[in-house]
């Protein structure tokens, strides 16, 4: 894993900046304009994913590492490709980024205290020495908030030529978010399908129901289909790179990043399945 250890905070931080770069403060003033769509988008990603999560560990018989690891990524906000799934799904893409600039903000302050208690409650006490709520927040909020903040001073100062390239800055960050997770199954390669056998059932049960209950939710505070659809997978498509990275500043052991890297698998042929649906029948 050390291959993962160092480069996934370089990863996340050149990803966070890619988000960065992409959004504008409209982008955070908007939610003014329709603050209880977005409350709860907000609502369904920080607290209800993680309980849902939290409820299908308890009820169904998995190892501690791997039920810690759904833990991890249930408490990562949306990723970056939540953004380009809106789109091809004719979502509303800007309620999407939205969302997913605040709770990736947010989560520097949800992630470690939702991993800390989630540990506490299963009764793992074999956390990285010297590793507090407080450190892990700091080292977010180097990796994740201070880059999102440049790339946003950036763009302010060359808006222009941000625009022009900002569909060259999508790839690059998909592309970073593959090398991260090509780095975890090359390293393990000689277990990765034991991995898939322990996290499989459970990372798609997580997957599958959190988009049908963020959807099935949103539907009952708003009738604009758009933003059922972006709440839905606002609520599938999480950060895989930043659970990685807090995975690894945590544990030694590659076990509990092994739902990270099957949930980011999985996530974008549910959501393919999910958008290919809600078109068929809206």
């Amino acid at each position: 894993m050390e291959i993962v250890t160092k480069i996934a905070p370089i990863a996340l931080a050149l990803i966070m900046l890619g988000l960065g770069l992409g959004l504008t403060f409209s982008d955070f003033t908007r939610i003014l304009k329709d603050p209880k769509i977005f409350f709860v988008g907000i609502v369904s990603q920080i607290l209800l994913l993680p309980v849902v999560a939290y409820t299908l560990i308890t009820l169904i018989n998995v190892p501690i590492e791997i039920a810690l690891g759904v833990m991890i990524i249930a408490s990562a906000p949306g990723g970056v490709t939540s953004n380009v799934m809106t789109k091809f799904a004719n979502g509303d893409v800007a309620l999407s980024i939205s969302l997913t600039a605040i709770c990736s903000l947010i989560s520097i302050i949800s992630v470690p205290i939702i991993i800390f208690n989630s540990a506490l409650y299963l009764g793992i006490s074999n956390l990285t020495e010297n590793i507090t709520v407080t450190s892990i927040a700091i080292k977010m909020a180097i990796i994740v908030t201070i880059p999102v903040l440049i790339g946003m001073v950036i763009r302010n100062f060359a808006e222009n030529f941000i625009f022009k390239n900002l569909k060259l800055i999508e790839k690059l960050t998909g592309i970073l978010f593959l090398i991260v997770f090509t780095a975890i199954w090359i390293e393990e390669r000689g277990n990765i399908l034991n991995y898939i056998k322990q996290a499989g059932t459970i990372v798609i049960l997580l997957n599958v129901s959190m988009m049908f209950i963020a959807y099935i939710i949103a539907k009952f505070f708003t009738s604009n289909i758009q933003q059922r659809k972006t709440i839905a997978l606002e609520c599938g498509l999480q950060n895989g790179t930043l659970a990685v990275f807090v995975a690894t500043q945590l544990f030694s052991n590659i076990t509990y990043i092994v739902p990270t890297a099957a949930y980011a698998l999985i996530m974008y042929i549910t959501a393919f399945i999910f958008i290919f649906i809600v078109r068929k029948f809206n």
